[in-house]
């Protein structure tokens, strides 16, 4: 996710490029061919450059142009009409595509990180490639006490010393522990910094700002996604505190990337691709969470920058062709689509809900004390020697998580299997440490459906107990350092990971706490001796939801993934009250969640639409030149020489110019892109007779009179945009904010009475941004 240092952002500097060009053609006069970018489209023109924004204006333009002109044709053919069918259709197939690769992705993603998660341990003498699970299914000898051990899964003592007990085996088990994290590791950050570095990190900032409308090239391409898909496993296999599901939002836009190129109307839209990527995100918390309606939500609430109805119905359409996909695969042969699947019986009562408010400010804190400690971490990352040397940081890392693992057995499991130990509910049959309640003297006290009444805490319960303390300081500390490492790295579980380990502990507080207090006040009613009172599952799935939502001030698509997670229509209020109040103690200390804020440590142009602009600037106050600067680089529209024309363009760095009538009116015609305009001179001078230095650049409809001895004019009218955005120069800030936002602008002139004085740029408004919240402006689009 936050990759640190990794992009140089050039190019989009100063003045971005302009927005629609519905010019009309021109007819060339004269006995040379004159070319017009409109009539004859040159390659390239209209594109964009890496690290640049796009124009969404222009693009949706285009992109109702190419719809107009289809449907016209449509009525004067059966071939035409056919091409406009499967037009509207592609829309639909691409996303049944993104839906497959996705779900396939995934559920080959999920049986090799389980496998090699148990590699760690042992090996399966039947087959290598059988997890431990797998193993043990087969067999007859197991038991129902002891089902993890069968003769046919060796652990790495019994294969190297021949025995499974004594302090040599441990210590050749806990030696090959390490050994695997530190080889799984090594190969996960050399692979990324081998062939894909963009492979690192989580990827929902940088797909956040995609989404936005920015340009990284490579970002979401074909080595991107193998070597994602490759390290994720591997990084996940390792032990670290790390999770698969923001990892999985990348791999999921990757693919709907690489797609976007079978069809032409995505792979020549910008715009229309964005479209695309919205719904691929929804896919990838689909197949991350099995939450086909949480995914739609979270693309909707979380990434998304433009989201209009059609995306919306196409989105909810791909999650669900991912979630088939996966749910036929079955990675994990439970027929769920998730490993933490839970169902609880007992309803909660409303002085419950108490505690889970609890949790709630909990998860506000952890999240709002995470955000800081990340983001500082990071930044001395990037400003210290230990940027340069991620390998070494990434082994040092895993090393200290795997020697301090695998003592606990609940750090040594891997975070998707702590949550589904955590979240799951004590039974009469089950022997995990964590149900290691006293048994009860007389079955009466047994409950219904297999449920258990409240019990006294046992022996194994208080073990459980101290190692889940342990084990909550141990994810908070050492998930602060790993999140951002040049490895893959999601957020999703660890911060679950805390949060169910927390609301565990609290449920069981409270479990004891009515079981010795039947009598007080509060219990006295509904929590009478002999019945099922508290469920501590349900605690830890409260808790998870709070720190989740802390982190990420995530609110409507997590309790809708955690309701999906769960299939418990019941616990809806009690996540309700948890995520709102996480949000509301995080805000507190801060407004922007892990992904804004690494948004903005890696210095993105990317305008949040949920920060309110509450400054009483005015347009004049924030645009260039400001007092002292150079006077703006203009052009005018018949006077300038291709000559005067190139000098200007090689002097400067900006990626666009307006056009005015002449230097001395500064009378505004338009705007023309910097790089339109260089490919069609270079274009004019290879493909039109006597165009030269002198040739006089026109942008005008009729050329100005010229001696009869002058060359031939160029003219570009076809690539001027005549329609630029303008303010006045007495626009308040916040209107032209919201004008940026909505539109999707890179830049807008300012004028007054029609003279051109201006112009303001996605990036003086972040720079102005910051100033205003007294941060450095120098930060914003340099890293």
């Amino acid at each position: 996710m936050s990759c640190e240092g990794r992009l140089i952002l050039g190019g989009y500097d100063e003045y971005s490029a302009g927005s629609s060009s519905r010019a009309a053609g021109m007819n060339g006069s004269g006995p040379t061919k004159l070319v017009d970018p409109l009539e004859d489209p040159l390659p390239g023109v209209g594109t964009y450059e890496d690290f640049n924004t796009i124009d969404w204006v222009r693009e949706k333009s285009k992109d109702r142009d190419r719809h107009r002109e289809i449907t016209n044709k449509s009525r004067e053919s059966t071939v035409a009409l056919l091409h406009s069918v499967s037009d509207a259709f592609s829309g639909w197939l691409l996303m049944l595509l993104v839906g497959l690769m996705a779900g396939s992705l995934a559920g080959g993603i999920d049986i090799a990180a389980h496998w090699m998660t148990d590699l760690k341990e042992g090996v399966c003498l039947i087959g290598f490639w059988f997890n431990h699970e797998h193993c043990c299914w087969t067999s007859n000898e197991t038991t129902f006490q002891e089902r993890d051990s069968c003769p046919q899964w060796k652990s790495w003592a019994e294969l190297i010393a021949g025995t499974a007990q004594g302090p040599f085996a441990y210590i050749v088990n806990y030696l090959m522990y390490i050994f695997w994290a530190l080889l799984f590791s090594f190969l996960a950050v050399t692979l990324v910094r081998a062939f894909a570095p963009y492979a690192c990190g989580s990827g929902i900032p940088e797909i956040k700002t995609i989404l936005s409308g920015f340009i990284i090239r490579g970002y979401l391409g074909k080595w991107t996604l193998i070597i994602k898909t490759i390290t994720l496993v591997l990084a996940v296999s390792s032990g670290l505190s790390l999770g698969k599901e923001g990892p999985l939002v990348h791999v999921a836009c990757c693919c709907a990337n690489i797609l976007c190129h079978l069809f032409t109307k995505y792979r020549k839209n910008e715009a229309k691709r964005r479209e695309v990527l919205s719904a691929a995100a929804a896919v990838g918390v689909s197949v991350a969470f099995g939450a086909p309606i949480g995914g739609v939500l979270f693309s909707l609430e979380e990434v998304s920058y433009y989201f209009p109805l059609k995306t919306l119905w196409r989105s909810f359409f791909a999650a669900l062709v991912a979630a088939f996909t996966l749910r036929s695969i079955n990675p994990f042969g439970n027929s769920r689509l998730v490993l933490f699947y839970v169902e609880f019986h007992a309803p909660w009562h409303l002085l419950e809900l108490a505690p889970f408010i609890l949790l709630g400010i909990f998860g506000g804190l952890w999240g709002a004390l995470f955000i800081k400690a990340n983001i500082a971490w990071c930044r001395m990352r990037k400003t210290t020697r230990l940027g340069h040397y991620p390998v070494i940081e990434v082994l040092l890392v895993t090393a200290v998580t795997a020697l301090i693992a695998f003592p606990n057995s609940y750090t040594r499991m891997s975070g998707a299997e702590l949550i589904s130990e955590l979240f799951n509910d004590c039974s009469l049959l089950d022997s995990s440490q964590l149900c290691g309640y006293k048994q009860p003297v007389n079955t009466s006290e047994t409950g219904v459906d297999n449920n258990l009444a409240d019990r006294p805490a046992g022996a194994g319960l208080y073990t459980a107990l101290w190692q889940l303390a342990l084990a909550l300081i141990f994810k908070i500390l050492i998930t602060v350092i790993t999140f951002g490492m040049k490895v893959p790295s999601g957020l999703f579980i660890p911060s679950m990971a805390v949060g169910a380990i927390a609301g565990r502990l609290l449920g069981v507080g409270m479990e004891q706490l009515a079981y010795y207090n039947h009598d007080w006040l509060i219990f006295r009613g509904w929590c009478s001796p002999g019945a099922d009172c508290i469920t501590p599952g349900l605690y830890a799935m409260v808790g998870a939801a709070a720190c989740l939502g802390g982190v990420t001030r995530m609110t409507v698509s997590l309790v809708v993934i955690m309701f999906e997670l769960t299939g418990g229509l019941e616990y809806i209020v009690p996540l309700m009250a948890a995520t709102m109040t996480s949000k509301w103690v995080a805000d507190a200390f801060g407004r922007e969640g892990i992904y804004e804020a690494h948004i903005r440590l890696n210095g993105y142009p990317f305008l949040e639409p949920k920060e309110e602009f509450e400054h009483s600037s005015l347009a004049v106050d924030v645009m260039r030149p400001r007092r002292g600067d150079p006077a703006l680089a203009v052009l005018t529209q018949d006077s300038m020489t291709i000559g005067e024309v190139e000098t200007l363009v090689e002097s400067t760095h900006y990626s666009g110019f307006p056009v005015v009538v002449s230097q001395e009116s500064q009378r505004l015609v338009g705007f023309v892109l910097r790089r339109d305009l260089l490919i069609s001179i270079d274009n004019a001078r290879k493909r039109q007779d006597g165009i030269v230095s002198a040739s006089l650049v026109v942008f005008t409809e009729h050329c100005p009179a010229q001696p009869p001895e002058a060359p031939p004019p160029l003219r570009l009218r076809g690539i001027i945009d005549l329609s630029p955005f303008t303010v006045t120069d007495h626009t308040p800030m916040d209107i032209t904010v919201d004008i940026f936002r909505k539109l999707g602008l890179r830049q807008c002139l300012v004028t007054h009475n029609g003279r051109l004085l201006g112009i303001i740029t996605k990036k003086d408004i972040l720079k102005h941004m910051a100033q205003i919240a007294n941060r450095d402006p120098d930060s914003i689009l340099f890293n």
